[in-house]
């Protein structure tokens, strides 16, 4: 397979290093209302566009989170990156995760925003027709933001969403990814992973709550905690920014003061083998 290095932009230029992996309705302007907050002293972060998204709205398959676990080392290499952590919304959350199989001694602190579980997201028939059919009918990407924030946001705003949707994703990918990131099982591959890992759920989030994440995230992660955000939905980077960005850069500045654990977490060793591959 010819390597393929995943379009990105390159923020700050701080010692701690960072990848932003966005979730399955947009590409790499997801962080957008974050970025000019983001401590550029501190950290240098990486916002990436995964295939089919954003500058990648034309790269080939294959459209997995383990291929993309895999694409964010190749982009490391390139950049020079021994070590780095990585903030993953939503389905970048599952892409996230995947490093923790595909990279763990490269993995220094994990990152999830309203993350979809290492187990997949299982939808009852009409929630999976709905999702399925999300890729070519823009009423249903808006039913499922709309929803997934509580119902509470304004109507421009929701239209907005899915403008960028539509114009940031190809269709045919968008669909394809909804196979890997609701319907694939890799706990067995990460559970028991030793690295600090912190879980963030929007309160107004009914299908990725805080109590889903304490069964998943909180089970399965030793060193993980979950912090819910009361007046976020799916999408904190939206909602609550400011609030989201203290969060996350305290929890990865922890990093620099409690070195035992972090070094406890770079020895764990890989649980699927070097190449990561999907189930």
């Amino acid at each position: 397979m010819t390597t393929f290095t995943l379009p990105h932009e390159l923020l700050g230029d701080g010692a701690h290093k960072v990848f932003a992996v966005h979730g399955w309705f947009a590409d790499r302007s997801a962080f957008a209302p974050v970025r000019d907050d983001l401590d550029r002293t501190s950290f240098t972060y990486a916002l990436v566009d995964l295939r089919g998204y954003g500058d990648a709205r034309d790269a080939d398959g294959p459209y997995t989170t383990g291929q993309a676990a895999r694409d964010l080392v190749t982009l490391a290499d390139r950049l020079g990156w021994d070590r780095f952590s990585v903030v993953g919304h939503s389905m970048g959350g599952a892409v996230a995760q995947r490093l923790l199989a595909v990279a763990p001694h490269r993995l220094r602190r994990l990152v999830g925003v309203s993350p979809v579980p290492a187990c997949g997201l299982a939808l009852p028939p009409e929630q999976w027709e709905l999702f399925a059919d999300a890729a070519h009918r823009p009423e249903n990407r808006r039913a499922i933001i709309d929803v997934t924030t509580g119902g509470r946001r304004p109507a421009a705003w929701l239209d907005r969403m899915v403008a960028r949707s539509l114009e940031r994703s190809d269709d045919k990918a968008f669909r394809a990814w909804l196979d890997s990131w609701a319907g694939q099982d890799f706990q067995a591959d990460v559970e028991g992973a030793r690295h600090p890992a912190l879980a963030v759920a929007g309160a107004l989030d009914p299908a990725l709550s805080a109590d889903l994440l304490r069964r998943t995230w909180g089970a399965w992660y030793p060193h993980a905690r979950v912090h819910e955000l009361p007046g976020a939905g799916h999408y904190a980077m939206d909602e609550t920014p400011l609030e989201l960005v203290r969060l996350v850069e305290d929890f990865l500045r922890a990093d620099d003061t409690d070195p035992a654990t972090a070094a406890e977490a770079a020895e764990t060793p890989p649980a699927s083998g070097p190449d990561g591959e999907d189930a």
